[in-house]
């Protein structure tokens, strides 16, 4: 077992608030201005900078399924009035969805659980090979990996340009049926050229899936505009953390391929001979749908779609360059980009602080400072081994809830890290840092996590 600490130092008066007053969220979030316990007995708002992993919900998303909830009951086939209501948001979610991301007429709208399992659902029934490149989330690398129909993962290059290059060369000597590519990096907020590349791949008689868990909260993404054939994202990312995702795209390989789940509602008729399976969304939602999840995102999406795509950008792309410059002129902190030659980017940011272990970090900014941001590798291990990052690295995330006290809270705080460590008592227990005898108060419907309980799959 590790032991960090550093000699107690004067108190920081936490308790005072923050210069928030002319700094607003551009659309208010549930725990906006929710306050935490802190080791030293004190309490703080809650900095949320872990938007990418799951975004708070916005407050007319939570106020909505309030009012949702007393007509909620079993959708399609069912005659009472709930189950009429019911059905009626559930399927007229599918037409927010669609027209919220420009799908085509004859687009089909699928609701999973989230980007990895609309993903997973694509994969599934791709006729052909795909071709993926090193830089995904596992959740746009494993599915294609794992199908049936095979894959092939392309290095990218040291510069936006001479990856396009190579993937042209790599189509033209060997077709593909699919390329599958992010819309945003989830470690560097990096936005890919999604018109560019879907030029690319239709040119070779490719299609084009895209993963858009990190752009679809962040930005305005027209499919038919841009020539996607494919889109998967997820509501807990999208401000709507009820448990849904969405996979829209073209019908044909969705309606020709094997269900993705067999159950009830997905057929038309069921001997114990032979099963005719419907064609649309029904063929792969089988069983009893999330309808509250769905009317959640339906929600989060209708909101969104009051900013203007102007004001969105510039809020978020001002924080963000806030955020870049400030770790930037801390001594010792390093920023990650995949692309010098790719200049547009979300709210995402990743960063190390040289002689600090990333795991620590987190930890004392969580407890002394109100902080929450993400450590580890973010589920893209290939990237962060292409980027250099040796052990695991720190990420900072915005969104629509972000302040510039946010991003200025993490800055102050990491200076005072750097200049004088924690000031609290910590252990390295089973690879995971830990408070010592940490007192703080749990609310009393919060069970007690036993150390590193919490921590797998994509952590390490």
């Amino acid at each position: 077992m590790t032991t960090q600490t550093s000699a107690p130092r004067q108190q920081r008066d936490t308790d005072a608030p923050r210069d928030d007053t002319a700094d607003c969220p551009l659309i208010p979030v549930v725990g906006g201005d929710v306050r935490v316990p802190l080791v030293d007995g004190s309490e703080t708002r809650y900095i949320n900078l872990d938007y990418a992993a799951s975004a708070p919900a916005l407050e007319v998303v939570a106020a909505h399924i309030t009012e949702v909830l007393p007509l909620y009951a079993s959708v399609h086939r069912g005659a009472g009035y709930a189950s009429q209501i019911s059905t009626a948001v559930y399927e007229n979610a599918r037409v927010v969805v669609g027209d919220f991301v420009g799908a085509r007429p004859k687009d089909t709208v699928i609701f999973t659980r989230n980007t990895t399992d609309s993903l997973n659902l694509l994969a599934s029934v791709a006729p052909g090979e795909t071709v993926v490149l090193d830089l995904e989330h596992h959740a746009n690398l494993l599915p294609w990996l794992g199908a049936a129909s095979g894959a092939r993962v392309l290095r990218s290059a040291a510069t936006l340009d001479e990856t396009l290059t190579l993937l042209d060369a790599e189509l033209t000597a060997r077709p593909a049926a699919l390329l599958a590519v992010t819309g945003a990096s989830n470690v560097t907020g990096e936005v890919l050229p999604l018109r560019r590349l879907a030029t690319l791949a239709h040119r070779r008689g490719t299609r084009i899936a895209v993963d858009g868990a990190q752009l679809v909260p962040h930005r305005r993404v027209d499919i038919a505009a841009l020539g996607i054939d494919y889109l998967a994202f997820s509501g807990h990312k999208t401000y709507a953390p009820f448990g849904a995702g969405v996979l829209v795209g073209r019908s044909d390989w969705l309606d020709a391929g094997d269900p993705y789940l067999l159950g009830g509602g997905a057929v038309i008729s069921v001997t114990l001979d032979a099963t005719e399976w419907r064609v649309g969304p029904a063929r792969h939602e089988a069983g009893s749908p999330n309808v509250i999840g769905v009317a959640a995102l339906a929600r989060a999406l209708q909101e969104l779609d009051t900013l203007d795509p102007v004001e969105w950008v510039a809020h978020e792309n001002e924080l963000r360059a806030r955020l870049v410059s400030g770790l930037e002129a801390l001594p010792g902190v390093s920023t990650y980009r995949i692309f010098p030659d790719l200049g547009d980017a979300v709210g995402v940011v990743s960063f190390s602080v040289a002689g600090l272990d990333s795991r620590l970090v987190a930890v004392v900014l969580s407890a002394e400072w109100g902080i929450g941001v993400r450590d580890g590798k973010f589920c893209a291990h290939p990237l962060l081994e292409r980027l250099g990052v040796a052990g695991s690295a720190l990420r900072a995330s915005v969104g629509v809830g972000s302040r510039q006290a946010d991003v200025d809270a993490l800055l102050t705080a990491l200076a005072s890290i750097l200049a004088d460590g924690p000031s609290g008592e910590y252990e390295l227990e089973s690879g995971h840092w830990q408070v010592v005898n940490d007192t703080r108060p749990r609310p009393d419907w919060a069970p007690e996590l036993a150390p590193a309980a919490g921590y797998y799959g994509c952590a390490g």
